[in-house]
């Protein structure tokens, strides 16, 4: 029998503890397909005292983090600390103790990667993720392989579970976006503070990496445009509905070609009724991959959860374990591409865009009202395909028009916006959400 490669568990919460189930539970076929025992050896975490359901039996379980990253006995080290600061000090100490490590933290590789990876390059050691992008589905080892003889085109995804979880209840049930949101929180799918996930910030923080490991880009993710869920209104996906389509929030990144900047944009959006997409409802997550030579390719699943990710953090585990019994690694570059061959490139502006808008105005009820909406739109070349305005109102009351536009310049759309914002009879902002056609 080979010898048995040591596991240090940095944190042990919900995705922690599942990973001790996985490891657990499936002990016998995670050594039958290596060869040789994984083995979870040691676990460090601040609370030592809650009972997590877990057999932890021959597990040497403190609060002392540095102990475990120093133990010798502890060939890989998996972070599942979350956040930034202590995760990123952790981290980096492990690399430089020349330890492998292993993450779901996409926020830290979001903002920390270029050191980690950097750092890990150095020290020869490997830094898997495969759980901070789309929990248990393995998105991420289609890109860096499956997919590494292909050109990537586009990438299109619901990167979010609980956005996508309230954009289908709101769609299901005709209920307010703050009445939906508190039943995900009871739920557990949403956090008592939601604004990461609500905001796109989340999503924008797996786009990056996304991003990166399809263009051999270095991506910062506070550079791409960002917008969440908040203001949309039953109202939206009734004329969506209408019209054959549903909303879903949309992290995208597209290539326009060699020496060309690259699309990178995180917001709700309109998507065909029959789009692939358009079908992954409740907290489920799906990524569409087009390259040049396989065509499209559709990735599904549960996006979070404790086993879900779990999968994919124990995977990780057995990839750099069978490393390690073959005293290499690096034999994929964490981000598909060598981390020194990373460009830097520039994100298309928001305003280049070119598509169609459904745009919803509020306006006083009166006549003339409508003529001044569309002309400033005309007057910056804005087509319109249809206009709706459900229902009546009374003598100065506000009501909504309801715009589908042809294709144009988002930034002569936002041109018209600012001005029929400016009206005296249009009583709210306008809300604008992007229509994608091709999906």
């Amino acid at each position: 029998m080979s010898e048995a490669v040591g596991v240090g568990l940095l944190g042990l919460g919900t995705i922690g503890t599942g990973v001790a189930k996985v490891l657990d539970r499936n002990a016998s076929i995670i050594e039958q397909r290596l060869g040789f025992p994984l083995r979870l050896i040691r676990i460090a975490d601040l609370d030592t005292q809650t009972d997590r359901g877990v057999d932890l039996d021959g597990i040497q379980f403190d609060d002392d983090a540095a102990g475990l990253i120093n133990d010798p006995a502890v060939k890989i080290v998996i972070e599942l600390i979350g956040g930034y600061d202590i995760a990123r000090r952790f981290t980096l100490q492990a690399i430089e103790a020349g330890k492998h490590v292993v993450t779901a933290n996409k926020a830290l590789l979001a903002l920390h990667g270029e050191e980690i990876f950097s750092a890990a390059e150095r020290n020869g050691v490997d830094v898997a993720f495969e759980a901070a992008v789309g929990g248990g589905i393995p998105v991420l080892r289609a890109l860096r392989e499956g997919l590494s003889a292909n050109r990537i085109l586009a990438v299109e995804g619901i990167l979010n579970g609980t956005t996508n979880y309230v954009l289908t209840q709101m769609e299901s049930t005709g209920e307010p976006f703050d009445v939906v949101l508190k039943r995900a929180q009871d739920l557990g799918y949403a956090e008592a503070d939601p604004t990461f996930d609500v905001e796109g910030i989340d999503a924008a923080h797996k786009l990056a990496l996304l991003a990166a490991m399809s263009f051999g880009v270095r991506i910062d993710f506070k550079r791409i445009p960002t917008e969440g869920i908040r203001g949309l209104e039953p109202l939206d996906f009734q004329a969506a509905d209408d019209f054959g389509y549903r909303i879903k929030l949309l992290a995208i990144a597209k290539s326009r070609g060699e020496g060309q900047p690259i699309e990178a944009r995180v917001h709700p959006t309109l998507i065909p009724k029959a789009s692939m997409l358009a079908n992954v409802d409740g907290a489920m997550n799906a990524v569409a991959i087009r390259g040049d030579a396989v065509g499209p390719t559709l990735y599904y699943g549960a996006g979070a959860g404790e086993l879900p990710t779990a999968s994919a953090v124990v995977s990780d585990l057995m990839e750099i374990a069978r490393e390690i019994h073959r005293d290499a690694s690096g034999r994929v570059s964490p981000l598909s591409y060598p981390h020194g061959g990373l460009r830097d490139h520039p994100l298309a502006p928001l305003g280049d865009r070119h598509g169609r808008c459904y745009l919803r105005f509020t306006a006083v009820d009166r006549p003339g009202v409508l003529s001044h909406i569309t002309g400033a739109l005309g007057e910056e070349g804005v087509g319109i395909e249809s206009v709706l305005q459900p229902g009546r109102g009374d003598a100065g009351e506000s009501v909504p028009v309801l715009v589908f536009t042809h294709p144009a310049e988002e930034a002569a759309v936002r041109r018209a916006l600012e001005h029929v914002d400016g009206l005296p009879d249009v009583t709210a902002p306008t809300k604008l959400i992007r229509i994608e056609d091709d999906l």
